[in-house]
């Protein structure tokens, strides 16, 4: 069985205060003209002491911003750079959220709530710093199906309508509004690190540097690793594992996140910030999800190769700090690290004891080569062949030497499994567009958790270490 966040009192923390003079310009949330509770997600909530908050002290915290107790005493826009479909931009940053508090989990983890659609800031620029209803929507289902397939990953916290009229080129106008918090361990971002670069920042990156070492702790880098003693080469060790781990969980959820840019990618390696995402209808390398991305620089099969890339500008931006080859040495660990990941994920996806990365890497190309050339939408196929059931020929024989794990759960008998295809998202916006009908979507939501409860306990992201204190 899946373990469930682990409920504990209410710990504030206001860590990021000591950065903040240099990294965040203090803002104001926007004042909406109503607040109208959508979804809370409670368990999470629990997680971080606040599952008792009523419904009406949830919307003046988390729709009008009052400030929780003994942390953030105001809002922090994050500033930081980016490249942007490799285009670097400097004129980036929080333009339609912030930080808004700090506190830690029941085992001493740094988590952020960070908003999304909360109003314009410094970094706005011509944007109105809001959300559309719809957008808030996709993020709680991107997130809830990423959870339940096992990916490390922002949680959506709440979502509030609030009552504004939004227009928007890609969609529908006028839409509706929300504001969106998500629950994330840090929102520190390589684009961080870009800016102080490009800002020629150095002591400011170094004090970022041990920041991130101290409040999102993780390995050593391995004992003939060159430079293993110096900060900024331990950061980029640990960045380099979780966004390998990272890159494989997207790949054997069959997810295309559509925008990966440097300011995308948060360095505790969790996924977040969900635009233009999809599922694949069908196992294709060549599948995007963005219908501006044309050249297909996010596509399916791209991803790692993204990530990778991106991790090469994190290690640039540390080059204020150190040598290039220790960097380039932590930069290298990318692909066996994939690799190793892909494989543990991929067993655990089909219920499978590992047997070894020889045997494990194998039995994955073996499955690619089955989900492609009969082009399987990726849940069904996971789903049909959980602990090694109905294979034939030669995948059968792959699968045959494999420990198999009990299919207990009574969602393993259902005569097929949850997906998240982009005309399901669409009917589920249909319901609250024209009818004002939540239940498809709480319904969605109960069992996207019931699909994550058969799959049993995720495996652990590669990269981090329990914090001492």
């Amino acid at each position: 069985m899946r373990a469930e966040p682990q409920a504990t009192s209410y710990q504030p923390e206001r860590a990021i205060e000591q950065l903040s003079a240099w990294l965040a310009a203090p803002v104001e949330p926007a004042d909406f003209p109503k607040t109208q509770l959508r979804f809370r997600n409670d368990r999470w909530a629990a997680a971080v002491g606040l599952a008792e908050l009523t419904d009406r002290q949830w919307e003046q915290h988390f729709g009008r911003f009052e400030p929780l107790p003994k942390t953030l005493l105001q809002p922090l826009a994050l500033k930081y750079h980016g490249h942007q479909f490799r285009v670097y931009n400097p004129e980036i940053g929080d333009g339609r959220g912030f930080t808004f508090a700090q506190m830690r989990d029941g085992e001493g983890r740094l988590l952020d709530l960070g908003t999304k659609g909360s109003g314009t800031t410094p970094f706005s620029r011509s944007a109105d710093g809001r959300l559309t209803l719809k957008g808030a929507m996709r993020e709680i289902l991107a997130t809830e199906f990423l959870e339940a397939l096992g990916a490390n990953t922002s949680k959506t916290f709440s979502v509030i309508e609030t009552g504004e009229e939004l227009w928007r080129g890609d969609e529908p106008s006028p839409t509706r509004s929300a504001v969106m918090v998500r629950l994330s361990h840090s929102h520190v971002r390589i684009g961080t690190f870009q800016r102080l670069l490009v800002e020629d920042e150095p002591d400011h990156m170094a004090a970022l540097v041990d920041y991130c070492l101290a409040q999102f702790p993780g390995p050593m880098p391995p004992a003939d690793a060159p430079g293993r003693e110096e900060p900024a080469v331990q950061l980029m060790h640990q960045v380099v594992e979780r966004m390998a781990d990272l890159a494989a969980s997207y790949m054997v959820a069959g997810f295309v996140h559509g925008v990966l840019n440097t300011d995308n990618m948060n360095i505790t390696g969790e996924s977040f910030d969900y635009g233009p995402w999809r599922w694949l209808p069908a196992w294709d390398s060549g599948f995007t999800a963005a219908y501006f991305d044309q050249n297909g620089l996010y596509a399916f099969g791209r991803q790692p190769e993204a990530i990778h890339w991106n991790l090469g500008q994190f290690a640039v931006s540390l080059r204020a700090l150190t040598e290039a080859d220790p960097l380039i040495a932590a930069l290298n660990r990318f692909g066996p690290l994939y690799a190793e990941a892909t494989a543990r994920r991929w067993c655990w996806r089909l219920g499978l004891k590992p047997l070894g990365m020889e045997q494990d890497t194998a039995m994955v190309a073996a499955c690619e080569k089955e989900l492609r050339e009969g082009k399987w939408q990726p849940d069904a196929f996971f789903f049909r062949h959980r602990s090694g059931a109905s294979a034939e020929g030669e995948l059968a024989s792959v699968f045959e030497p494999y420990e198999r794990q009990e299919n207990e759960h009574s969602y393993w008998s259902d005569g097929q499994p949850e997906t998240m295809l982009v005309d399901e998202v669409e009917t589920l916006w249909s319901a609250i567009a024209e009818r004002d009908d939540w239940l498809p979507l709480q319904d969605k939501i109960a069992a996207i958790r019931r699909m994550g409860e058969a799959h049993g306990i995720a495996p652990q992201p590669q990269g981090n270490t329990p914090r001492e204190d």
